[in-house]
């Protein structure tokens, strides 16, 4: 799938930093003196499994002279106007500038999507600038810092959401393949389950632990759905990770997970939902993916219904924060209930990917808010003004907030509770985030 990307912004926010990372070697040079870019720069860009042609621009200045800034500006404008997506990048250290607030206005009225970017937001230094982010109206900032390249799982998801909008809208581009992650312990049986799924001995197997060390993706195709199955090593406690060939292996299966988008645990029916399956389990919902439990070894097991009993007892009691995760028996070896496994991990991918309108949400934090209204702090109502969804994959929603801070972790549970129940989210992580001031959807008088 072939794209491109504009990386714009002012002068010294990182543009030329990012471009760099994005290449994968330094083309643009980099320093602290802003307008050190003035030239459109282009090369060839990869994040993950996307490939696509990525423009570094001159940095933005608000003036429309024959001088040199003005011509350098008018070149930025060109790279956006024939990009498919433009990366507005800000500096969170800095915070929002006036200049920052003029080109997203710019560019909330051009044609070219546009995903915010705030660069430098390693460690709690561009925190603040973070959350002043959301004031120009382009959706949830996409945090990253990219000279030490944290935030890319990030930026992958949100090109890639892109991507898949361009090739759905050209009607003879096939979507991209679904990217299925499968991970857990090692020998449960992950390899297996992917040979029995795609028909081959395509991947080793053995009663020895550790066969498989990278991360190996296989095409296939289920339902008419092209997917991309991933085999990944085994992932062993922390401290019994010692090797750096183990380490290495563990590393890339967590990329893996990163860049997946429906995950599926793999775990061993006859040992039960162990603490390091609930370990995997964690890390998976706190990437935000949707994650299938594929319960492996099911004909070994002689009381079927005590079994499945306790391992949805163990999930609800260790992952309450995700309901209704899907729990499906299957038996790799003998290929029993596979089609389940996938149907389940197609079903769930659409749950993950939704969508819900602004109308609606607030419709529903009406009644929600009628039914069980938010506590007192020092005597005085904690007020939430207005709602809105962010983003999907996973769904995630901004909630204006009179005190942020004073709303109880308990209330937000069952705000997220009452989405699942109001949208059927069952299965996905939801992420809620509250935000202070007035509605930035409402145009200020």
């Amino acid at each position: 799938m072939s794209f491109t990307v504009a990386i714009v912004g002012r002068a010294n926010v990182g543009k030329s930093t990012l471009f760099n990372r994005l290449v994968g070697q330094r083309l643009a040079l980099v320093d602290d003196t802003p307008g050190v870019t003035r030239d459109r720069r282009e090369g060839d860009a990869r994040l993950g499994d996307l490939r696509f042609r990525v423009f570094d621009t001159a940095g933005l200045e608000d003036i429309s002279d024959d001088s040199l800034e003005a011509r350098m500006r008018r070149q930025t404008e060109r790279a956006v106007e024939t990009a498919d997506v433009a990366l507005l990048l800000i500096d969170a250290r800095a915070g929002v500038t006036p200049t920052d607030r003029h080109f997203a206005q710019q560019l909330r009225r051009g044609r070219t999507p546009v995903l915010l970017v705030a660069n430098k937001c390693e460690g709690r230094a561009g925190g603040a600038g973070l959350l002043e982010a959301y004031e120009l109206g382009l959706g949830e900032p996409i945090a990253i810092s990219a000279e030490h390249g944290e935030g890319l799982a990030e930026l992958y998801e949100a090109l890639a959401a892109r991507a898949r909008a361009g090739a759905e809208a050209a009607p003879d581009a096939p979507p991209p393949p679904m990217q299925l992650a499968v991970v857990g312990r090692p020998n449960v049986g992950k390899s297996t389950l992917i040979n029995r799924l795609i028909g081959e001995d395509r991947l080793l197997v053995g009663p020895e632990a550790g066969i498989t060390r990278d991360a190996i993706g296989v095409p296939f195709r289920f339902g008419g759905r092209a997917i991309r199955l991933i085999d990944t090593a085994g992932m062993r406690r922390h401290a019994r990770v010692s090797a750096k060939l183990e380490k290495l292996s563990v590393a890339d299966t967590r990329r893996a997970i990163n860049y997946a988008e429906i995950v599926v645990l793999v775990i061993d029916a006859t040992i039960g939902l162990e603490k390091q399956d609930l370990g995997i389990a964690a890390d998976v919902v706190e990437e935000g993916r949707g994650m299938v439990i594929a319960v492996n070894k099911w004909d070994a097991i002689a009381d079927p219904d005590a079994t499945l009993r306790a391992i949805r007892d163990r999930l609800t009691f260790s992952l309450p924060q995700v309901r209704g995760i899907p729990v499906i028996t299957i038996s790799a070896r003998e290929g029993r209930n596979l089609d389940t496994l996938m149907r389940a991990a197609l079903a769930l991918s659409e749950v993950w990917s939704k969508r819900v309108s602004t109308a609606d949400i607030n419709r529903w934090l009406e009644a929600a808010l009628a039914q069980h209204p938010p506590p007192l702090v020092a005597g005085r109502p904690i007020r939430i003004r207005y709602a809105t969804q962010i983003k999907s994959r996973p769904p995630t929603f901004a909630l204006f907030v009179s005190k942020p801070k004073d709303l109880p972790e308990s209330y937000l549970r069952y705000l997220a509770g009452s989405l699942r129940d109001s949208f059927e989210l069952d299965g996905v992580p939801i992420r809620m985030v509250m935000r202070k001031g007035r509605n930035p959807y409402v145009p200020t008088p």
